[in-house]
């Protein structure tokens, strides 16, 4: 399993953003937002994204969802 970044308290504040960003409070948003950071962290191909942070098209979806958007970059901000 890959090291995750975000703690509760990390975790706490980022989904306040999404929730003012009328992003749904779903649980698998936390393991999207763990895997857009290891794929940030690490450099691989979203293809090779570990299956524990789930569907890997999944996560590129709303990576660009998110981006186009502007809430990765508040979330990034905060």
């Amino acid at each position: 399993m890959p090291r995750l970044m975000l703690t509760d308290e990390h975790w706490s504040k980022l989904r306040t953003i999404l929730l003012e960003d009328r992003v749904y409070d779903k649980p698998e948003h936390r393991q999207t937002m763990e895997g857009i950071l290891y794929r940030m962290r690490v450099g691989c191909p979203w293809q090779d994204l570990p299956d524990t942070f789930g569907l890997w098209n999944t996560i590129f979806r709303r990576f660009l969802l998110w981006t186009r958007k502007g809430i990765l970059q508040r979330l990034f901000k905060s």
